[in-house]
């Protein structure tokens, strides 16, 4: 089944309302998270440069949005064509030094897992279910249907130390790419 990449040509788009400024310089907080792969990941831990995107929630196939007007909702809409731009950009960022890409959202590990085979992802999505490492970070949320999700971000983190924040990320397919245009002007 070919996942849906489409993005509605008139999403509002997100503002940068400076939620996500703090976190430029931050040593993350040692959190341990779920991984698709059945391991535990603390983005705090890791060696080298790691990319790590937020996002609110993928869609499951054939289900209907979280709530009505999901679409409306600045940021909201995206995550698969996010994660999918990840995917299709991984050897890239592989090639510029970026040790590991990881995604990370609000979503339990199980249905994370169902996404990534699905996707075909080369890299682990992160289950923050209880939100510990969004709130010891203090991550941009926003309610959804009475469900706090995760705002989209993208971190490129040094580490365990936030070198470069992306947010508001706009529009979400094209994620990847502007990751990869600032390591190309930062390595010049």
């Amino acid at each position: 089944m070919a996942e849906d990449r489409s993005l509605p040509a008139d999403l509002p788009v997100p503002v940068d309302d400076g939620a996500a400024a703090h976190l430029t310089g931050m040593r993350l907080p040692d959190v341990s998270l779920a991984a698709t792969d059945g391991g535990r990941v603390s983005l705090a831990r890791l060696a080298g440069r790691t990319v790590a995107y937020a996002y609110p929630r993928t869609g499951e196939p054939g289900q209907p949005n979280l709530v009505p007007g999901w679409d409306a909702i600045p940021g909201a809409r995206g995550c698969t064509p996010q994660s999918c731009g990840f995917r299709d950009h991984h050897a890239d960022l592989r090639r510029r030094g970026v040790a590991q890409v990881h995604g990370l959202s609000t979503q339990a590990t199980a249905y994370q897992r169902e996404a990534a085979t699905r996707l075909r992802l080369p890299f682990t999505l992160l289950s923050d279910a209880s939100r510990a490492f969004a709130m010891a970070a203090r991550l941009p949320t926003f309610e959804a249907a009475g469900v706090v999700l995760l705002r989209r971000l993208t971190l490129v983190i040094d580490d365990g130390v936030v070198t470069k924040v992306f947010h508001p990320v706009f529009p979400p397919d094209r994620s990847a790419e502007a990751v990869l245009d600032w390591l190309d002007r930062a390595a010049a």
